[in-house]
Parts: C-alpha cells; sequence; structure tokens
C-alpha cells in the first residue's frame, strides 16, 4: 500500500504528468489517422475517394508512424449528411465499394500492423432506413424505434411542431409525417430521425451492430454525438417535452440550434450508462478474441462532462474520450499561456490512471494549419505528437492542408446550405475542411482522374502535396515523420510532464523519464525571442536540437546554451538536454 502511494504522489507531484512504465495496450502509444473517405482517394475516377483508394494508400499512411486509421462512416446511406444519415448499418455504401473492399482493407492493414476504427452513428438513423419505412407503415416494433410526439395547435388553429427544440441544421428539431399523424424528433438533419434509447429493443440492435463489426476484425468505434442519446424524462413535466431555454446569445437568430440552451436534449445521465454498457460489449469481443478493442466518443461538452465518459467506480467508459480544447479553446489568436491552460485542462481533469488525447482538426471544423495560420503546423504537430497520451491526426495535417474554398454553387453540406444565405454560408459550412486530399500537382491534385470531383480541391495544391514535401529537403511532412519516430521512445511513451508559458508567445513543456530529458518549444508568434529554459527544474546547461521546425534557422544537433535559447518567429524545436 505504502508504495501505491508513494507512486500516486510521484504523478501528482509539481503538477507534473506520467504514464507508469508498464506494458502499454496498443493504442496507447500509436497516432490515429482519421480519414474522411469521401476525400482521400478515387480509385474508379468517380470523382468520389472510396475504400479502394485508401487500400491503395495504406503504405504512405504506414510510413507517416501510424498504426491506427478511423474512418469516417462508411455504411449504407442516402449521404443527406454524407454518411451519418445511415439507411443500413450491416452494409457498405455502394459509392465507397462492397463488404469484399472493406475485408480487404482489413486484411492489408493486418498485414502491415495496422488497425482499423469504424464511425458508430448510434443517435439517429435515416429515414429511408427499413426501420423508419417499417414505423410509417404502423410496424409497432419498429415506430418504437423513434421519439414521437403529437404537435400542437396554435391560436390559428394550424398544426406546429411539439416545443422550441432546435436541430443542429437550423429550425426545428421536429418533423410531422402524416403517415402516423405525429412529430419525430430528429436532432440533425431532417433525414436523420432520432433513436429511442428508452427501448430495450434499440439498445440491443445498437450492440448488434457493435457486436458484427468488432467480429469482423474491427479494432473499435469513434461514437459520434454520443451526448445527444437521451431526452429528458417528459413524464416529469407532465407527459410533454418542455421547450428548452434561451441561451442569452446575441449573435444568432431564433432558427440557429445556438438560440437555445439545451438542458433537456443534451448530456443526460443515462446517456453514460448507456456508454458503459457498450464498452462491456467491447470487452466481450476482446476476450473472444485477444485484441483490444478501443471506444473513442464524440463530445462537446463541459470539461467535467467529457471525463465522465471515462467511466464510474466499477463501470469502464471510453478509453478515448475526444479532448477539443486544442480546438475549441485556442486559434492562432491565442497566447502561450493560453496553450498551456488548454493543454493543462485535460490533464487536470481526467482521471490519474487514464490517458490523455490530443485532437486539432477533423472533418467539422476548420483545418488546423487555417485556424493557427501555416507557419504553425510543425509547432502545433510537435504539441499533438509530443504530449503524454494518444494523439490524433485529420489527413492533410500532416503536410499542412488549410481550408479549400467551396462557392455557394458547389457547397453540398447541409450545414451551409439550410443557412439559405449565398453569402455568409462559408461561416456554417464545413465543406472546406473536407476538400480533397492533395497527393500530388497533377489533375485534381492526385485525387482523381474524374472531371468532376464531389468537392472541388482547394487552390495552391500545385504546392502544397504530399509528392512535393517528399523531395524538398525540409517539409512539414519530414518534421511530422521525425516527430513520429521520435514517440517511439520511452520518454514520450512513460515520460512524466511539465509546461511553462515563458513569455506571452512562447510555449514550452517537458518531458522526462528516467536520465533523458527533452524541452519541445513552440513560439506562437511571428517575433524573435530570447528564452531562459531553466524556469524547468533541472534543466540547465546545453541541449540538442533533435527536431525543428521547417523554417528553423537551426540545425539538427545544433548544441545551445539554455539559459539563453534564441527562438526564431514561430519557431518550433525539440531539445534533448545533453
Amino acid at each position: 500500500m505504502k508504495v501505491l502511494i508513494f507512486l500516486s504522489i510521484l504523478v501528482i507531484l509539481g503538477g507534473a504528468y506520467s504514464k507508469l512504465e508498464t506494458d502499454l495496450e496498443w493504442w496507447e502509444s500509436t497516432i490515429f489517422y482519421q480519414i474522411y473517405p469521401r476525400s482521400f482517394a478515387d480509385s474508379d475516377g468517380d470523382g468520389i475517394g472510396d475504400l479502394k483508394g485508401i487500400t491503395d494508400n495504406l503504405h504512405y499512411i504506414r510510413d507517416l508512424g501510424v498504426r491506427a486509421i478511423w474512418l469516417s462512416p462508411i455504411f449504407q446511406s442516402p449521404m443527406y449528411d454524407f454518411g451519418y444519415d445511415i439507411s443500413d448499418f450491416y452494409a457498405i455504401q455502394e459509392e465507397y465499394g462492397t463488404m469484399e473492399d472493406f475485408e480487404d482493407l482489413l486484411a492489408k492493414a493486418n498485414s502491415l500492423d495496422m488497425k482499423i476504427i469504424l464511425d458508430l452513428v448510434p443517435n439517429h438513423t435515416s429515414n429511408e432506413s427499413m426501420w423508419f419505412q417499417e414505423a410509417l407503415k404502423g410496424n409497432e416494433k419498429y415506430y418504437n424505434y423513434f421519439v414521437w410526439e403529437d404537435g400542437v395547435i396554435d391560436d390559428n388553429g394550424a398544426m406546429q411542431p411539439p416545443n422550441n427544440w432546435r436541430s443542429h441544421f437550423r429550425g426545428s428539431a421536429w418533423e410531422y409525417r402524416q403517415e402516423v399523424g405525429k412529430y419525430y424528433l430528429h436532432q440533425f438533419v431532417v433525414g436523420q430521425p432520432d433513436l429511442n434509447y428508452n427501448n430495450p429493443d434499440v439498445v440491443e440492435e445498437m450492440k448488434n451492430i457493435i457486436r458484427f463489426w468488432l467480429n469482423k476484425g474491427v479494432a473499435g468505434f469513434r461514437v459520434d454525438a454520443v451526448n445527444c442519446l437521451f431526452e429528458v424524462d417528459k413524464e416529469l413535466f407532465g407527459g410533454k417535452y418542455p421547450d428548452e431555454p434561451l441561451s442569452g446569445r446575441t449573435d444568432v437568430d431564433p432558427e440557429s440550434h445556438d438560440y437555445l440552451d439545451h438542458i433537456y436534449t443534451k448530456d443526460q445521465n443515462e446517456t453514460y450508462y448507456m456508454v458503459y454498457e457498450w464498452r462491456d460489449v467491447f470487452d466481450e469481443i476482446s476476450k473472444e478474441d485477444g485484441l483490444p478493442r478501443v471506444m473513442m466518443t464524440e463530445v462537446y461538452a463541459s470539461i467535467k462532462d467529457v471525463v465522465r465518459y471515462f467511466g464510474d467506480g466499477d463501470s469502464e467508459g471510453a478509453q478515448m474520450p475526444f479532448n477539443f480544447d486544442l480546438i475549441t479553446d485556442v486559434d492562432a489568436s491565442s497566447s502561450a499561456a493560453d496553450i498551456k491552460r488548454a493543454v493543462d485542462k485535460f490533464l487536470t481533469y481526467k482521471p490519474l490512471d487514464r490517458d490523455a488525447n490530443w485532437v486539432v482538426g477533423n472533418h467539422d471544423n476548420s483545418r488546423m494549419a487555417t485556424r493557427y495560420g501555416s507557419a504553425s503546423v510543425d509547432g502545433i504537430n510537435m504539441i499533438v505528437l509530443l504530449l503524454p497520451g494518444v494523439a490524433v491526426t485529420y489527413m492533410g495535417e500532416e503536410i499542412g492542408m488549410v481550408d479549400g474554398f467551396v462557392s455557394w454553387e458547389d457547397t453540398v453540406d447541409p450545414s451551409g446550405c439550410n443557412t439559405n444565405d449565398p453569402v455568409n454560408y462559408v461561416k456554417s459550412s464545413r465543406d472546406p475542411e473536407r476538400t480533397p486530399f492533395q497527393w500530388n500537382a497533377e489533375l485534381n491534385a492526385g485525387f482523381s482522374t474524374a472531371d468532376k470531383t464531389w468537392l472541388p480541391v482547394a487552390d495552391g495544391y500545385e504546392m502544397l502535396n504530399v509528392e512535393a514535401q517528399k523531395l524538398a529537403e525540409r517539409s512539414n511532412l519530414k518534421v511530422y515523420q521525425a516527430l513520429a519516430d521520435l514517440r517511439l521512445n520511452g520518454v514520450f511513451k512513460y515520460g512524466r510532464y511539465d509546461s511553462l508559458a515563458l513569455n506571452s508567445d512562447v510555449f514550452a513543456f517537458k518531458r522526462w523519464h528516467n536520465s533523458d530529458t527533452y524541452v519541445i518549444v513552440v513560439n506562437m508568434r511571428n517575433t524573435e525571442h530570447e528564452v531562459d529554459l531553466t524556469y524547468f527544474e533541472n534543466v540547465t546547461g546545453d541541449a540538442s536540437v533533435v527536431v525543428r521546425s521547417v523554417h528553423s534557422p537551426k540545425n539538427v544537433r545544433d548544441i545551445l546554451e539554455v539559459s539563453s535559447l534564441p527562438v526564431a518567429g514561430y519557431e518550433g524545436i525539440v531539445l534533448k538536454m545533453v
């Protein structure tokens, strides 16, 4: 007992963080690489990315140092929300290929010692699904798969939605169906009816879907929009779902989702226990075949709510409740102190014995290089890849891809289209971060041979692409690969952590394990500084440059005095104490 107490104290002393040196599960030390399948690689020339395109390029991903790939939804879908409206959870979307294509992808990934993670969308299905169509026909079993409510009659005698709930994609979250004479709930697009998790049949159906794919050899799931699973119990409000209060925001209109405070449709207590039940299914399959499965949950919520997904007491939850603080809390305008606060927040609130994770981009948010600036790409990748815990990379972050321009005429994302605003749609559209991957300077950036791709390729791809960065003496890609190699060092697997805002511009953190110490220095501004790293405990004397950003004036193996370290504008440096 005394030894355990001592180890716990060792972990938390001085605000430091460490991972005890034990055998890590496969997911604890890898990089997860998110692929948006529609935009990665088109193998058949139809302008849409597909599974064969991913299979053909697995060696590229492996050469990055990545060992786990997360695929955005590939299930059968009418594509109103590009795969997040699933009509058949057991089938592959035809545009992306066949089940055989998916099995080929799994087999090749396994041969390369890589894992495949799928995107689970449990909150809703498609209004074209068999389940919903059967509900409209009066099939009681499937009628009860969804959330239905009577409308209300207004002063003019007209039927109106049951309450003021708003969809994430604007307008009412309720849609009337004449066939059953009621409204159904859709917290997202009209074509995405919410599933009713108060129905045990729905709960078991989703568990069976999880079992189906895990039994195929999938290594886990990223779970979409998980905090929307349950609504408040309407019986607490006289049998009618209550209106949600106003958020008080004056920068949005009444049709916006952000106009309300979603206290009755998000973060309900039952949600966490549903996730714990799913974890039991993950563990059940893992025990059968010996492959530990990982669950990643997508939740934009308060940090206290996010960390509840780890588990509660004896109930295990997600190994990776996504940490979006480097997306939501900071950007190019942030100071070094802001960066330190965003990094330390998750480490502070998460349970001591659970892993942190770091995410700076995905298919729903403006690209990292656009939000932070292209000059900061290497520095931000140093933060994501070298902090303690699990790193997540959205495809293109390794080369510094930026948001593409997508005209109103070419916009397809419902979040943008539903604004009906040809001028300001860009504030809502997610198309810019979903433009095709940039492989080379050829037609369509090497993504496709089609005359027209599903979204236009971003401007500037002729210079910003994988092939150019492979050939360049120095590039974001080569820095990323060097950082991925460095992650394999025991310091970054097991080492302790501390951080400092050395001034308003320069953020630094220290990783150490046994006799090795590294200090990572990232300048967030185009301003030169001379900084003193001896503010870190036990950091004195000289250090050697191990990795440096593309435009750094330093060279690898340069020896520098840490008490008076010159830092160029936007420079990122990884130093090893000598």
